[in-house]
């Protein structure tokens, strides 16, 4: 019991000093980030605020397990091929992330990282038919469909602008008189596709030529 004082002092400054390391360092270096303009021309703050639809589509995308699968982070050249792969125009940097309350950089890359993905796809139609049924934009691809974020409706009068395009031999082509259009949890998870973009400068990294 002698040594109950030195064992205490021992854990106390191993937590202590963890805890400055990790927490308290951090803070101080990136606590006070703010959003930037992406030039001293522009008066527009990067990164932009997410819409509404844009944030519920990101609960979608937890809930649906996408960030076990994709990250959010372009690594520099020098630490791996990226940029060279067009997953972002840049590196992503501390800022990019600062309006997220949950940063899904993710831990593996299963498919593609998609912190630009909202440059790189701009097309609702493209997402749609990738979530659907991902063969049908990338053949060979691994990721599962999720068909049931859609639904089966009349086709009525005229054809919905959101309508999924198929095949005309395609095995889970609509009923006749039908057609597949995404429900809210689609619409909104797209959204937030959209709303994943590199597109600007930064203060820390620049566009690459």
């Amino acid at each position: 019991m002698k040594n109950l004082p030195l064992i205490f002092c021992g854990v106390f400054f191993t937590i202590a000093f963890s805890w400055t390391g990790l927490i308290l360092t951090s803070q101080i270096q990136y606590g006070r980030l703010e959003r930037a303009t992406a030039s001293e021309d522009e008066t527009t703050l990067y990164p932009l605020q997410m819409s509404g639809a844009a944030i519920r589509g990101k609960d979608v995308y937890i809930a649906q397990g996408c960030l076990y699968c994709h990250t959010q982070q372009v690594r520099p050249r020098h630490q791996g091929g990226d940029i060279e792969r067009g997953w972002g125009q840049r590196y992503t940097v501390a800022r990019d992330y600062i309006l997220q309350e949950r940063v899904l950089l993710g831990t593996m890359r299963t498919g593609p990282d998609l912190a630009d993905i909202g440059t790189r796809q701009k097309s609702d139609e493209w997402h749609y038919q990738h979530l659907f049924d991902p063969q049908l934009t990338s053949p060979g691809s691994v990721m599962p469909p999720f068909r049931f974020l859609f639904e089966q409706v009349p086709v009525g009068e005229t054809v919905r602008m959101d309508a999924i395009k198929l095949p005309a031999d395609y095995a889970f082509a609509p009923r006749p008189g039908f057609q597949w259009v995404p429900r809210q949890e689609a619409s909104d998870l797209v959204q937030y596709l959209h709303s994943l973009r590199l597109n600007y400068n930064s203060p820390e990294s620049r566009l690459e030529e």
